[in-house]
Parts: structure tokens; C-alpha cells; sequence
């Protein structure tokens, strides 16, 4: 259940260009810069565990699983407060690499801003206005009309880590839309989500999941906590996979998480790579 499902044998992802011992050592070396910023436990807002750990842990995923190159020009939606750019400023070449980040939370951009912005001028973090719920209920665009401030094809990989955890469903589609307008032909898109797969639904009695999901209504939403129904999202198995369709891209790489409480994978979300193709240009 938990190895990795090649949807269209078409769909070629690029070769990972780091893996074995020289991405263990990259990661290695990562985790004992004692000089990366990491912001105070108070300040971070993105979940818990490990801050930096988790993200070398992400980075190797984006290298391994995602093909992610030195060279290429990286879109970070839903950047928090820099999880995920941390590592990503030891990896991404300082004049070819390029990496933004967007987010509803002002106070994260900020303080990516002063922190990484300030050290690494190919990084930089723009506050999105966008509505959420749970991140920024009083902002002023609807979720289900975003638009990004840039150009067709301006990117070559595209992240979104804990972000479809963290909306209705009504929003995934536009979500993935304007993603796939963003991204240049053969660009690739990194998602971690909870998929309720039929398998786990069937033995649930077996395991012991870490979050115990109830569907709502009777659209694809499972939510963990019905009086904060955006704390945590999961959507019925398929659901995901028809939006990254409709929206013009091939799945090249479907990889089932340990969340449910199985054992056996290296992760715990459930993993997405999907390909840009031509139908992911722009009306």
C-alpha cells in the first residue's frame, strides 16, 4: 500500500540529481549548521515537531521523489514561516536557483523576511490576502478566486506541503488551476495531503491512526475536528487525483503516508507529484 503507484507509464519525472550517501550527506550537513535561522517556538505557527528536521526531512522528498534540481525556480505555496525554504537555501544554486514563497499570514512573511530574505537574495516572501479560516479569516480574496502576482510559466517546481490539509474543498481546484498557469511545461507540483483510501477505512479496527477523521456531508471533506473543520482535512481517495487532472496535469507519483498508523513508509503525509502537461496552459 505504501509504495510508490505510477499513474500514466507517460509521465517521466526528472532524475532525482542527489540520492544515497550524497543526499544524506547534504542533509547530514544541514542539520549541524548551527547558523540557518529557526525562529522561536513561540513564533512558529506551522505545526509540531523537529522545525529544521522536518524540513531537511521535505527537502530529501523534493530531491528524491520530486526530481528537484539546483538550478530551478521553486514556488512555495503556503511558505508558513520558512519550513520548508530553510534547507532549501542550502540546496538551490544562488544565481541560477530561485525560490518564492507566499502565505495568509502576515506574521510569517515578516519574519521569513528579515531572517532569510535579508541572507539569500534568490528568496523572497509575499503576504497573499487570501480568506482561510484557520490562517487569515479576514482577508479579502475568496480562496476560490486566488490569482499569484506572476507570469505564465514562471516556474519549474511548485510546493504545497500541509496547505490541501487546510482547505475546503471547493478550493482545491483553483488552488491547482492557478498553479498549473504558474508552472513551465514540465513542471512539477509536490502535494502532501490525507487520503481516506478505502484500505484504511476498512481497517481501521487494526490501526491507530494519529488523527481520527469524520466525513462531512456527503461531499469528498473528512475533518478531524468538526468546530475547526480547517485544522485538518483529508478527502476521499480519487478526490485529489480527478482535481490535479481537470487542471492539467499528469500524477506521476501517488506514495500513501504512515498517518493511518501503519508502518513501512518514510513519511507521514500522503504524497502527490503531478506533471504539468499541455493541458495545463492557460486558456
Amino acid at each position: 500500500m505504501n509504495s510508490p503507484v505510477v499513474i500514466e507509464d507517460a509521465v517521466r519525472l526528472k532524475p532525482a540529481p542527489l540520492g544515497g550517501e550524497r543526499l544524506a550527506l547534504l542533509q547530514k550537513t544541514i542539520g549541524r549548521n548551527r547558523f540557518l535561522p529557526i525562529p522561536p517556538q513561540e513564533e512558529n505557527f506551522v505545526g509540531d515537531g523537529d522545525y529544521l528536521a522536518i524540513g531537511i526531512e521535505f527537502l530529501g522528498h523534493f530531491i528524491e521523489l520530486g526530481g528537484l534540481q539546483e538550478q530551478e525556480r521553486v514556488l512555495d505555496i503556503g511558505c508558513g514561516i520558512g519550513r520548508m525554504a530553510v534547507p532549501l537555501t542550502q540546496y538551490l544554486d544562488p544565481e541560477k536557483g530561485h525560490y518564492t514563497g507566499i502565505d495568509p499570514a502576515s506574521p510569517g512573511i515578516q519574519w521569513c523576511t528579515r531572517n532569510i530574505r535579508s541572507a539569500y537574495e534568490n528568496f523572497r516572501f509575499m503576504h497573499l490576502d487570501i480568506a482561510n479560516d484557520l490562517y487569515n479569516p479576514n482577508g479579502h480574496l475568496p480562496g476560490t478566486e486566488i490569482a499569484l502576482p506572476f507570469a505564465e510559466g514562471s516556474f519549474d517546481f511548485a510546493i504545497m506541503t500541509s496547505v490541501v490539509t487546510h482547505l475546503p474543498a471547493n478550493e482545491i481546484e483553483p488552488y491547482f488551476r492557478e498553479i498549473a498557469r504558474l508552472l513551465a511545461p514540465g513542471g512539477r507540483l509536490f502535494v502532501s495531503a490525507f487520503v481516506m483510501e478505502p484500505e484504511s477505512q476498512r481497517n481501521a479496527q487494526n490501526l491507530t491512526p494519529r488523527i481520527q477523521f469524520q466525513r462531512h456531508g456527503e461531499g469528498p471533506a473528512w475533518y478531524a475536528d468538526a468546530q475547526a473543520p480547517l485544522a485538518a482535512v483529508a478527502f476521499d481517495d480519487g478526490f485529489l487525483d480527478a482535481c490535479l487532472q481537470a487542471t492539467g496535469f499528469d500524477i506521476a507519483l501517488k506514495k500513501l503516508g504512515h498517518w493511518r498508523g501503519q508502518t513501512g513508509s518514510r513519511h507521514y503525509q500522503d504524497f502527490f507529484v503531478a506533471v504539468k502537461s499541455a493541458r495545463g496552459r492557460a486558456e
